[in-house]
């Protein structure tokens, strides 16, 4: 396995919630390590710019509204496998398919408000870090 960083976001109904803290101890105790971490309101133009993958779909006009809602959290997480370590921490897009112990089987109220974002690949991750940090905005591990 080789050390890799994926983009995390605790969406606005996870800092509402006040899961900040929980969701990070869980990709902590998962073997995840945050290099990078910042709290943001994102502007519609973020939101579409950052989904624009999905700008075809009939749900991204609720998507962008649900994520220009309130503020998130953005976070750079690093660590062995940490792609797939980070899609297993969230769970199931759907709650309702989420094995147990996940954040969004714990925490998330629908498949539309799931608490957690995290990239789905390697190139989807170096794409999603890019658009929310600078290179000297992430901080490697040195201890």
């Amino acid at each position: 396995m080789a050390v890799e960083r994926t983009l995390s976001i605790v969406k606005p109904d996870g800092v509402q919630k006040d899961l900040i803290g929980e969701v990070c101890r869980r990709f902590e105790q998962g073997g995840l390590h945050i290099v990078g971490i910042k709290m943001l309101h994102l502007t519609q133009e973020q939101a579409k710019g950052f989904y624009v993958v999905h700008k075809e779909r009939p749900f991204y006009p609720d998507l962008v509204n649900y994520m220009t809602s309130g503020p998130v959290i953005v976070q750079v997480l690093e660590g062995e496998d940490a792609i797939q370590k980070n899609r297993e921490i969230m769970g199931a897009t759907n709650p309702a398919e989420a094995d147990p112990g996940t954040i969004r089987a714990d925490f998330a109220a629908s498949i539309e408000e799931n608490v957690v974002h995290g990239s789905d690949g390697s190139d989807t991750a170096t794409q999603e870090i890019s658009f929310f940090f600078d290179k000297d905005e992430i901080c490697a591990r040195t201890r």
